[in-house]
């Protein structure tokens, strides 16, 4: 733990199978967070993307007694015991990304993030002032609560039933099930992509089976502004992840260094829209830290 000649020392551990673009803009967050502080820093995920997996990075992370781990929180029966362990061993640990219902029974100090459902139900209002009828999510990681909250909510505001498949987190797997999802149901005239990468893929399935459809998702990259500029994607909901690694390091510092002092709420980082109103100004931005 922290010493008056040693820095400070943070672990950073997120769900993912290396595929996806989103996390690297949060890793990038935490490395600059943690250059400004002057901490060491290090991030760490697992690639088979089992939760299992995961856990055992927390545990082993834990082993090493760091002055703070942050951690995604996309599944609390999986891992909620390797976080509680390493809070009852005096790690303060912030979940960040997933987990704003379950952080506090993991034992965590707060949580920064996105509030999934009312991102889906903000999507969900918006595709239905343009017109969505009958719509489809695509979800690329069945198991992760938030991903679902998303589709929950945009069906939730759309007033219609959950209608969501599993494409996977593979980019060929994605393209081929959604193209034959829309074409065994040619009334799907909406889309949500609860990834960017899952966007990318869905609108290449989209221009593949040649339908039209209101196609919306979560999240920012290079592509999916060319998309939007393209005018083949709608809007993106934008939940900055960068502050996503960023804040946990400065938050976690104050509270190591400041008598235990936090922010006196969690740090929402979104929702907010992307479209072509305001997409060339943050193109630049676009899987830097959008």
């Amino acid at each position: 733990m922290t010493g008056s000649a040693f820095a400070e020392s943070y672990v950073m551990i997120t769900h993912t199978q290396g595929t996806d673009p989103f996390w690297p803009v949060v890793e990038r967050g935490g490395r600059d967070a943690a250059e400004a502080i002057g901490a060491d820093f290090e991030y760490l995920f697992a690639p088979s993307g089992d939760m299992a997996d995961m856990a055992r990075l927390i545990e082993s992370a834990a082993a090493n007694q760091p002055d703070g781990i942050v951690v995604s929180l996309p599944d609390a029966a999986a891992l909620g015991p390797a976080i509680k362990a390493a809070v009852d061993s005096g790690i303060p640990v912030i979940t960040i990304n997933s987990g704003l219902e379950h952080y506090q029974e993991v034992g965590a100090l707060m949580h920064i993030g996105q509030p999934e459902r009312a991102a889906g139900v903000a999507a969900g209002e918006r595709a239905e002032l343009e017109g969505a009828s009958k719509a489809l999510c695509l979800n690329h990681e069945a198991f992760n609560a938030q991903l679902v909250d998303r589709c929950e909510g945009y069906f939730e505001a759309l007033g219609q039933d959950l209608n969501m498949i599993d494409v996977s987190n593979d980019v060929a797997q994605i393209k081929t099930r959604t193209a034959a999802a829309l074409q065994a149901d040619p009334e799907i005239d909406a889309l949500l992509a609860v990834g960017p990468h899952v966007c990318e893929a869905a609108a290449d399935a989209v221009e593949e089976v040649g339908v039209g459809v209101n196609l919306a998702c979560f999240d920012l990259t290079p592509g999916v502004i060319n998309l939007i500029k393209e005018g083949r994607v709608a809007f993106t909901i934008d939940q900055q992840q960068y502050l996503q690694g960023y804040l946990p390091l400065v938050v976690m510092h104050l509270y190591n260094t400041n008598a235990h002092m936090l922010p006196g709420a969690n740090i929402p980082s979104g929702p907010g829209f992307v479209d072509a109103t305001n997409a060339e100004e943050v193109e630049a931005q676009a899987g830097v830290t959008r």
